[in-house]
């Protein structure tokens, strides 16, 4: 009888449980619908109502301004789309080796390695002799890659990274030297995927980073055709802008009074989120493990 009482408490506390994360999960979706019914109303509904969870005059203005250059807007998907997946991986990789070898304590210089990654946490060189390196020495200027190797490395990550790895037990790294394996078969087919966690939550950071990033584009690409996708976009909200806010002509004021500029805004953010959407459930489960461990591990 007292076991019978004590399932009927756990899942009604379970059926509690699972409707409170319901409703929470459906206010989560609130400001992504919000954003969705912004892209879809007139400048007029949104200036007098403010925001709402359905459009009062649905129409597809703003969709219609954002895609009036099509073929840009396609051509900005295919270059952010090859900046986020090619660096992604070579991002994970370089960060991947640094941390491996930080936490390795058979590494003669690995403290000495690990202060030169925090340095870079704490100062930075400058944005003149950052351009100047990436321009006149790398010679970056209009290449798809300058919109990849200035983000390759980052300290934060490399932390990370070390700290998940220096977790795991010294044994696993003595055991494989007995058995054979170099370096650099223990770090890719042993310690690889025992790392799973923070390297799935790493990558997620480097691509949103990637995915996310204009102001790359912005110091080093002049030819629109490597544009990656939010630098052009963000030309576009700032032209709706001018037109919106500097217009003098009679005629100028008029047609800028039409344009849905928040709407615009509202477009441009639903353009860009699609595809680190369906990123997320891919490591969703990853997450929060290799973000603990990762950070307070060490």
């Amino acid at each position: 009888m007292q076991h019978a009482k004590r399932n009927f408490k756990a899942g009604w506390a379970q059926a509690v449980m699972i409707g409170l994360l319901s409703v929470y999960s459906i206010f989560c979706l609130i400001p992504f619908l919000m954003v969705l019914s912004g892209s879809l109303s007139t400048e007029a509904d949104i200036s007098k109502y403010g925001y709402r969870l359905l459009p009062l005059h649905p129409n597809l203005d703003a969709y219609h301004i954002l895609f009036l250059a099509a073929d840009r807007v396609i051509d900005g998907y295919k270059i952010s789309i090859f900046v986020t997946v090619a660096g992604t991986f070579l991002a994970l990789l370089v960060n991947y080796m640094g941390g491996y070898a930080m936490a390795r304590r058979t590494l003669r210089y690995r403290n000495a390695l690990s202060i030169y990654a925090l340095l870079t946490l704490m100062f930075s060189g400058g944005l003149v002799p950052w351009y100047i390196v990436c321009v006149n020495y790398l010679h970056l200027k209009d290449s798809v890659w300058a919109l990849i190797l200035p983000a390759l490395a980052q300290g934060f990550n490399l932390f990370l990274i070390r700290n998940f790895l220096q977790s795991l037990p010294e044994e696993l790294f003595e055991s494989a030297k007995i058995d054979g394996a170099g370096e650099l078969r223990i770090m890719f087919t042993i310690i690889a995927p025992l790392a799973t966690p923070v390297l799935a939550t790493v990558g997620l950071f480097i691509a949103l980073n990637y995915w996310n990033d204009w102001y790359l584009g912005l110091m080093f690409i002049d030819d629109q055709s490597l544009q990656p996708l939010q630098l052009m976009l963000r030309t576009i909200v700032s032209n709706v802008e001018f037109l919106k806010n500097s217009g003098n002509a009679a005629e100028m004021q008029r047609v800028a009074a039409t344009l849905p500029t928040e709407g615009v805004k509202m477009a441009v953010t639903i353009v860009t989120i699609g595809p680190i959407i369906f990123l997320y459930p891919f490591v969703q489960r990853f997450f929060v493990k290799g973000l603990v461990v990762g950070a307070v591990k060490g």
